[in-house]
């Protein structure tokens, strides 16, 4: 039996919360489920803007997803991640805690113990899980792509040489 589980947990940046949902299958109608679980409730159902960062997932991708999220959601923003960004969105850090600390070793004998799993651990970091304090300010960005803008190709290629020297 093939199944997604969780089907695009959703994470609250500022709460270091996530929200868990397992589905047979992915598509526009679990998303969307899952979706509605998270705006009906509170702080999110009364906030004025909650940003929904997604990758381009066919599920999420495009226009059409974008106002079928407003749609439902006025108060709902979706942001797409770039292409190839995966490290830029913060759900993937909590996928990668997953891989290694919930699913392997892959053993589960039905969708059922997997879905138990993923539950458990979810109690279990939303209880202790605290904000990711980010130590790259917007300053230290710039300076670094001011940096990277003073670097020609040919200065990159020198420079790999050097170091290969050494």
């Amino acid at each position: 039996m093939a199944a997604r589980c969780p089907t695009w947990p959703p994470y609250d940046v500022h709460r270091a919360k996530v929200f868990g949902r397992c589905e047979p299958k992915t598509g526009i109608v679990p998303f969307m489920a899952l979706v509605s679980q998270v705006m009906t409730t509170e702080p999110y159902a009364s906030a004025r803007r909650v940003f929904w960062i997604v990758d381009n997932g066919s599920s999420h991708r495009g226009k059409k997803a974008i106002d079928r999220l407003t749609k439902a959601f006025p108060n709902a923003v979706m942001v797409h991640t770039p292409l190839h960004a995966s490290w830029t969105n913060q759900i993937e850090i909590f996928f990668s805690i997953v891989q290694r600390k919930v699913v392997q070793p892959n053993d589960f004998t039905d969708l059922t113990q997997v879905r138990d799993r993923l539950r458990a651990f979810e109690d279990r970091y939303n209880a202790t899980a605290q904000p990711f304090q980010w130590k790259l300010t917007t300053s230290d960005l710039d300076d670094l792509l001011a940096r990277l803008d003073r670097h020609t190709p040919a200065d990159r290629r020198e420079e790999s040489s050097v170091a290969l020297a050494a």
